[in-house]
């Protein structure tokens, strides 16, 4: 654990980031995106998060210098997957109230498991081949993955460890997720999961569109997730030969894909822009909370939200009910039971994670 005690970060939400490798300094490009010789001969690439004539303020994408280009790989292959699935047709409907205990974590002398391998998909809504809905899955793992990496096609990945660290290594560097904190691998980003024992957590996909900072709207500029609280990884590459073969993992319209390259993918030694993965510390939450009487409705408690086309409705909102003070002039009762129309993640105290829907299809 020494080497990933000393991990760097930037910090800001959707900001613009620039970040090198120490090893080689001025490996960015300087006043251009795609020279016709990059320093130190590396190969640019442009990663984008959304359309190229989208608003400024919605456009996301980042630039990439990486030592060999990511497409050197050999054609992808079909996978077996077996418990992640988009196809809410296998199982009937079912309208009444549900939540799950805990997934059991296989022991390493039964079963070896990674993060990919662990993913079992819980319920979901939509389709990812159309662009619109989400998938709830958890994953339980009690190995690194092993020269394999894995990227998302359809839709981002907020990742929710509930038990054990996670180390993740990303094309743009490397993040220390532990409990009580969330990471986000946006589309197309390529990642590998390294833990250390028995992991246990949870991933919301939203297919589609990005999560964002909910708006304030009365409460003004601050509180909830402030932007400075989201942090960044800083650029770190390995230029490492893989003789028996690396494997990229794909999700492409919900079904598994496996190719094979010699090479690390975590090439790049510098890159620049707004489209990267994050993670945040729900401690850093500013809770706002009543202060006179009667009880808010949770929507006071988002933490990242994912944005549909109606004005006000999310394809899904993260949500946490954290410790706080909940003081008020008279006593009151927050509801039994709220019965919803949309679709909400939460997580409680960091022990029970559940998802609330009507016409939720279970798998």
């Amino acid at each position: 654990m020494e080497r990933v005690a000393e991990l760097k970060y930037m910090s800001g939400f959707g900001n613009e980031h620039s970040s090198e490798d120490p090893r080689c300094p001025g490996a960015l490009p300087e006043g251009q995106n795609n020279p016709q010789v990059c320093p130190y001969n590396l190969y640019a690439e442009q990663i984008s998060g959304s359309a190229f004539t989208c608003p400024r303020s919605t456009n996301r994408r980042s630039w990439l210098y990486r030592i060999l280009p990511s497409v050197c790989h050999k054609p992808f292959q079909p996978m077996d997957q077996s418990y992640l699935t988009h196809n809410w047709d296998e199982a009937e409907p079912e309208p009444n109230q549900l939540r799950w205990k805990p997934f059991e974590i296989p022991e390493t002398s039964q079963r070896k498991v990674d993060f990919i391998t662990g993913l079992h998909t819980v319920c979901g809504a939509g389709d990812a081949r159309s662009r619109n809905g989400l998938a709830i899955h958890v994953f339980t793992c009690n190995t690194s993955m092993t020269n394999s990496c894995f990227y998302n096609s359809d839709g981002d990945f907020l990742i929710v460890p509930q038990q054990g660290q996670l180390l993740i290594t990303t094309e743009f560097g490397r993040l220390l997720v532990e409990p009580n904190e969330i990471c986000v691998i946006q589309q197309g980003m390529r990642f590998s999961v390294e833990v250390f024992g028995e992991t246990r957590g949870y991933v919301l996909e939203v297919y589609g569109v990005h999560f964002e900072l909910p708006d304030l709207g009365p409460i003004g500029a601050n509180g909830l997730a402030n932007p400075r609280d989201f942090l960044v990884p800083v650029a770190w590459y390995e230029d490492r030969q893989v003789a028996e073969g690396y494997t990229i993992v794909n999700k492409y319209q919900g079904k598994l894909f496996a190719g094979q390259q010699n090479c690390s993918p975590f090439n790049v030694v510098a890159w620049h822009g707004n489209y990267t993965p994050y993670k945040y510390n729900l401690s850093n939450f500013m809770v706002i909370n009543s202060v006179a009487f009667d009880h808010a409705d949770p929507s006071i408690f988002t933490v990242l939200t994912a944005k549909s086309t109606r004005p006000g409705v999310a394809v899904a909102d993260f949500v946490i009910f954290p410790p706080r003070w909940a003081v008020a002039t008279n006593t009151f009762r927050p509801p039994y039971y709220h019965s919803m129309c949309v679709i909400l993640s939460t997580i409680l105290g960091n022990q029970i994670f559940q998802f609330s829907a009507r016409y939720l299809r279970h798998i």
